[in-house]
This record gives C-alpha cells, structure tokens and sequence, in this order.
C-alpha cells in the first residue's frame, strides 16, 4: 500500500506490557537447566501460558508434560512458574529426581501464606478460577477441604465454612483488582471476622498491567491485547480494557490473528500484553499495524517496574 493511501492511525502502546519478572525468571530456569544437563529436560505443565515461548523452548529440547508419571527418574523436571501442589514435589522426591520448581516468588508467598493460616487453625478461602494452574497448585497446599475456591460475588452467599470466626483468604495473582476488590467486600460482609493479606495477593505486574490499560482505554476506539487464550492474565486485561470505556477489545496470540475488519475506520488503537508474552510478538503486531496505516506511536507509562527474581541455586552451581 502507497504510503500516501495509508488512513492515520495514533497507536497508543500501553507501559509497562509483557514480561513480567517471574515470567523472565520461569524461562531463564528451562534454557538455565538445558544448558547444565543437556536435552531432554522435563517441564510440567506449560512453563507459562503463551504458545510462542513454550514452542522456543521445546525448539531447544524441552518436553512439555501434564503430570509427573509421564517424566523418566533420570531427567530433571521443571515445575511451571504457576506453582504445583505440595503432592508434587513429594511424588519427585520418592521418585529420587532431580526437580526445579519455577513457581513465580509471588505465587509462592501466597502457597506459604495459606499454610500459616492453616496452621494457626484457620480454615482458607481462595479467590481465583477453578481449574487454572495457579488455583490448583494453591489449594493443594493443604488438604482437602481446607481451602474453598470462590470465583464470584454470588460463589460467597453459598459457600459452606465450618466456623464462620476462624476463616481466612488469599487470590490468585493474575485476577482484576476491580473485581476481586468487590469479592473481598462480599466476603467481609458476610465473615467479618475473616483475615486477609496485609495487601491483596495480585501481583505488583497484574496490577501495573492493568493500570496501564485503564489509562489508555478511554483514549482508543479499539485495543489489542496480545497474550494467549489460557493467560489468565491477558484475559483479565481484555475486560478491564473493555470496563475502562475501550469499545473493542480484542485478544491476539499473534499479528496474524488481528481481525483487521473489526479495525476498519478507527483512528486510534491500543496495544499492550499480557505478562508472558514476549516483547518480539508486541512488535510484530505493532509492524502489521504500520504496514496497514500511517502510524503515530505514543507510549503511555504509568510506572517503571525493576524487580527481578534470582534464579534457584541448583541451576548456579555446576553439575
């Protein structure tokens, strides 16, 4: 297309996107454990949700498996940076394997959260989607029944506690504050005595993502949001952008999944990704975009983030 024919587009790129530290660290730990024991290295469960990393890694010899059965004894395995139950880690030990648990540091301080809890008697409440990784592995910290998952405002009308005076809760890191925020307030009202974190458990990235997203979305008539359809987290910013007043939003693992048609006619557009999407994918979704339109970029950031995750000592010492 001439350049000349090109209708203008203001692409507003939302800061900070993407990667976040404990994605970088999960990563870091597969090539970490390829390089210092060599091809095959086991990872349970996707090392983080996004289809385009996780084909990188298995591109340098990882396999990727649901559960432990499918892992021989004599190759490390990798627990993915969403956490697992605390039967996992056991069943590899009985198993003598060598084993790296990539669960993201601020997963892990809720996994310890919820044990503390337990263990000064309280029965625990979890806020976060049935069936994600990070849920799973968060409620098998403790036995069954100790931990009652609520998805909903409505989930805390019907949920059965054994003593209403000794309850506690935790979440899942990648929710929306917005909506955990009304949960918390339902849970409150109806166990006042219920002991929560000192601050929500949503991670520090979660919460810039989506900060950033509602300061974007007012100012676009459509958004991109680039991650993949299994990243809580991503879908969480597709409906705070779509709350934030953004008319459409739509979730893209890559540039060839944009539904340019959607995009017909709108003179601003927002791009920004979910934190396991990588920077590279950002890029090519913002290069289809300035092959299609005459492009003006404006980068909105609304905070710097700097935290980084040391890698386990097992991977920094040789074999």
């Amino acid at each position: 297309m001439d350049p000349i024919d090109k209708p203008p587009l203001t692409l507003f790129l939302a800061a900070p996107r993407g990667f976040c530290a404990g994605v970088d660290r999960a990563i870091k730990i597969v090539e970490m454990a390829l390089e210092k024991w060599g091809a095959p290295v086991y990872v349970r469960h996707e090392i983080v949700h996004n289809k385009f990393v996780v084909d990188g890694l298995r591109a340098k010899g990882a396999v990727f498996v649901e559960t432990l059965s499918e892992c021989p004894e004599d190759r490390p395995v990798i627990f993915s940076a969403h956490g697992v139950a605390k039967s996992v880690p056991a069943e590899a030990e009985r198993r003598n394997m060598i084993y790296v648990d990539a669960t993201c540091p601020l997963v892990s301080k809720v996994h310890i959260e919820a044990r503390r809890h337990a263990e000064n008697g309280l029965q625990m409440i979890m806020i976060g989607h049935a069936g994600h990784p990070e849920t799973i592995g968060t409620m098998g910290q403790l036995p069954d029944g100790e931990v009652l998952l609520v998805e909903t405002v409505e989930d805390v009308a019907d949920v059965e506690v054994r003593d209403p005076a000794r309850l506690a809760f935790v979440t899942q890191t990648t929710l929306s504050i917005d909506d955990t925020a009304d949960i918390v307030a339902a849970l409150k009202a109806r166990f006042p005595a219920i002991v929560g974190p000192h601050k929500e458990d949503i991670c520090y990235a979660t919460t810039n993502r989506q900060e950033a997203v509602k300061a974007i979305a007012p100012r676009c008539e459509a958004m991109l949001v680039v991650g993949a359809p299994n990243s809580s987290n991503s879908r969480r910013l597709v409906e705070v952008g779509a709350k934030a007043g953004c008319p459409y939003v739509q979730l893209v693992q890559r540039a060839a999944d944009i539904d340019w048609r959607a995009l017909e006619g709108i003179a601003s557009l927002g791009i920004t990704a979910g934190a396991s999407a990588p920077e590279e994918l950002i890029d090519e979704v913002v290069d289809a975009c300035r092959a299609r339109f005459a492009l003006t970029v404006e980068m909105v950031e609304t905070t710097v983030e700097r935290v980084e995750f040391k890698t386990p000592r097992i991977l920094r010492t040789p074999a």
